[in-house]
């Protein structure tokens, strides 16, 4: 079982945080120079939509392999190094900001564009990038920590 929960940790991370890189890096700049308000805002609402159930997944899988591991791979939290600390502290404040995001600025950005509201879409988008960008920075800083911080922190 250690080797399929790893496994799905992994995927997991991979999943979220490279839905993120791509987003924020490839999807965003490009929809801002080809399409005008409505289609783009339109379009992230969407993209949301479909990308935000496989995030849950994510954070499911993520918290739940991660917890699992503690307990029976490593023998609860005590005898943990201290770049596994580092990875979960980074992995819950990623969820709680992604639930922010999901309950607050993604709902109101979904009834503005139905509104056809596009400043007030505009706005909850420019708070959903800050927030991605965030958690974009902590997932990628997650991934060196969780690869290399047995390394970084002896």
């Amino acid at each position: 079982m250690i080797p399929l929960a790893i496994s799905l940790h992994v995927l997991s991370a991979v999943i979220w945080v490279g839905g993120m890189f791509f987003a924020y890096l490839v999807l965003r700049p490009i929809a801002a120079i080809q399409f005008e308000p409505p289609q783009r805002l339109t379009l992230w609402s969407n993209v949301f939509s479909t990308f935000f159930p496989w995030v849950w997944a994510s954070v499911v899988l993520l918290l739940g392999t991660g917890f699992w591991l503690i307990s029976v791979k490593f023998g609860g939290m005590k005898g943990l190094g201290v770049h596994i600390h580092i990875m979960m502290s980074m992995g819950i404040i990623m969820s709680l900001l992604f639930m922010h995001l999901f309950f607050a600025p993604r709902k109101r950005l979904t009834q503005a564009v139905i509104d056809n509201n596009w400043e007030e879409a505009g706005k909850h988008l420019a708070q959903i990038r800050m927030l991605i960008g965030i958690n974009l920075i902590l997932g990628l800083t997650v991934v060196v920590v969780a690869t290399g911080g047995r390394y970084l922190f002896t």
